[in-house]
């Protein structure tokens, strides 16, 4: 008796001694995947899981390329630049700086008829040797470039925050088919839009562009854009990576970003991945400093947020630089160069001579590889073989 009593008691503290290492060892692994949340390493960053993440321009690089192969170099810089609609010589600079695209501001649409705004951009193409992007940025609210004019629409876009307030996710889906049906009658192919920056704080510089809600809901805000857009012949862009917060107006001058990245991480990227997991086109890179990320560059000419995007989010698609015309960069003498190699792909620019000269300069002296023109040419001509424009 006593004999059995001591086998079942070293059976059982056998057993306790099993659950107690079970429990040990899945805290142990719990720990170990906190930590490598939450490091600051930038080789440790958590990543979407799926390593072979979907190129959507993937079967128009060889069409592209096909097409590469004929350009000049001065055509292939060209492409590279969406730039900002000029006063004079729209026509006569284009055919000689074989422009990537045009962006048109609210001054470039006033008081001009629809039928007038659309033999414009129609003559821009025709007289185009490659179609051309036509982008605006037509957020709604504040920012309304097209819609601020009575002859081309009703009323102005609402915000997305006022959309939302009056009808939810529904409304600003409906609101992207409209938007997109309008702007795709005028000619404009490319709508620098949704804002997907989380912001709450009525104080924020960005928080009337934004929808003025939480990392959930705007996610929810960018699938939608995204998905509502895919039903018409415009592409939106997923604006501003890696999220504004509460930073200040980088139209006017620097601006820094103190978060942790583990906070930027958890609050500010969830939108962005959204929106490229639902297809997004197109993501435009801010000039703050986000100085978690890296403390000496504006994001938008900073190799490691175009490693974060390309590598952890997988974007594949057109990464766009905010214009460098802006104060947060627009005094850095070397900012083209530095977008080029920092790994955008489309770069934003008012002032075009002096940055393609800066260009030329930069493969002339060594300092950049035409190789890297030859990449980013492609993928501007991939992106408009994908939209049916070539």
């Amino acid at each position: 008796m006593l004999k059995n009593i001591v086998i079942v008691s070293t059976i059982l503290i056998f057993i306790v001694i099993a659950i107690i290492l079970i429990y040990v060892s899945k805290n142990i692994e719990i720990s170990k995947i906190k930590n490598t949340e939450n490091t600051k390493d930038m080789d440790n960053l958590e990543e979407i899981e799926d390593e072979n993440a979907p190129d959507i321009f993937e079967n128009y690089y060889e069409i592209a390329n096909e097409k590469l192969i004929t350009m000049t170099l001065e055509e292939k810089i060209g492409q590279i630049f969406l730039v900002r609609y000029p006063e004079k010589n729209q026509i006569e600079d284009m055919k000689k700086y074989k422009f990537g695209g045009y962006l048109f501001f609210e001054k470039d649409f006033k008081n001009k008829t629809e039928d007038e705004v659309k033999e414009e951009i129609a003559n821009i193409q025709k007289q185009s040797i490659i179609p051309m992007l036509i982008a605006v940025d037509e957020e709604g609210g504040k920012i309304v470039r097209v819609s601020s004019n009575k002859k081309l629409a009703e009323e102005r876009f609402k915000s997305p925050r006022e959309l939302y307030q009056i009808g939810g996710f529904e409304a600003i889906r409906n609101d992207t088919k409209r938007k997109s049906q309008l702007l795709f009658n005028l000619g404009i192919n490319l709508n620098l839009a949704p804002v997907v920056d989380v912001s709450q704080n009525p104080k924020d510089y960005i928080y009337s562009r934004t929808l003025g809600e939480n990392t959930s809901f705007t996610s929810e805000f960018a699938k939608t854009v995204i998905s509502a857009s895919k039903e018409g012949k415009v592409s939106y862009t997923l604006k501003h990576f890696p999220g504004y917060g509460s930073n200040l107006d980088t139209h006017k001058g620097s601006s820094e970003y103190d978060k942790s990245y583990e906070e930027i991480l958890k609050n500010d990227l969830p939108p962005f991945i959204a929106g490229i997991d639902e297809g997004a086109e197109a993501v435009l890179i801010s000039h703050n400093i986000v100085k978690s990320i890296d403390s000496e560059n504006p994001a938008s000419l900073s190799p490691n947020v175009m490693k974060i995007l390309k590598e952890d989010l997988k974007f594949k698609g057109v990464i766009i630089t905010d214009d460098l015309y802006m104060g947060a960069v627009a005094n850095d003498e070397d900012a083209v160069i530095k977008a080029v190699l920092a790994g955008n792909d489309l770069i934003i620019v008012t002032d075009y001579e002096k940055a393609i000269e800066k260009v030329k300069k930069a493969l002339e002296e060594g300092r950049m590889q035409e190789d890297t023109i030859n990449k980013m040419a492609e993928k501007i001509l991939a992106w408009k073989y994908y939209k049916e424009m070539m």
